[in-house]
């Protein structure tokens, strides 16, 4: 089937608030640009390797159990992050994976931000249900 690779920008919210409080600059809000992010439609959520996470200074707030192909795990779960895809962007909480492991956006991350994977073109596409544009579905 191959592979859909995009570029993800991810940054601290905290650091956000903190610059629109006048707290910090806006130059100094942490920030990681991952060229090359997975768009995996059988995770469910953004899942960033531990060094990003520690770039980005998130704090663990929980553990959940998840399944994996190999049976179960604890996962943790850390702070709010932004992310930004192709211009348009949300929030959410991260997922802990390994380093090497490679960044995946998940099903829930793409359909936030009104994403499908076209398989056959190998990239993403705006949903063709909202007209290819990003909007809050309310259904």
């Amino acid at each position: 089937m191959g592979r859909v690779q995009v570029e993800l920008k991810v940054e601290s919210v905290e650091d956000l608030w903190a610059a629109r409080k006048g707290e910090i600059l806006p130059e100094a809000v942490r920030t990681v640009i991952i060229p090359d992010a997975l768009a995996d439609t059988g995770a469910s959520t953004l899942c960033l390797p531990t060094r990003v996470i520690q770039q980005l200074g998130l704090k663990k707030v929980k553990e959940r159990t998840a399944r994996i192909a190999t049976g179960t795990t604890i996962l943790s779960i850390y702070d709010i992050v932004q992310f930004t895809i192709m211009g348009r962007d949300d929030k959410i909480q991260v997922i802990e994976v390994p380093d090497g492991t490679p960044t995946l956006i998940g099903q829930l991350s793409l359909e936030m931000l009104c994403f499908v994977v076209d398989m056959k073109n190998h990239r993403l596409i705006g949903d063709p249900f909202t007209g290819g544009e990003h909007i809050v579905d309310l259904l």
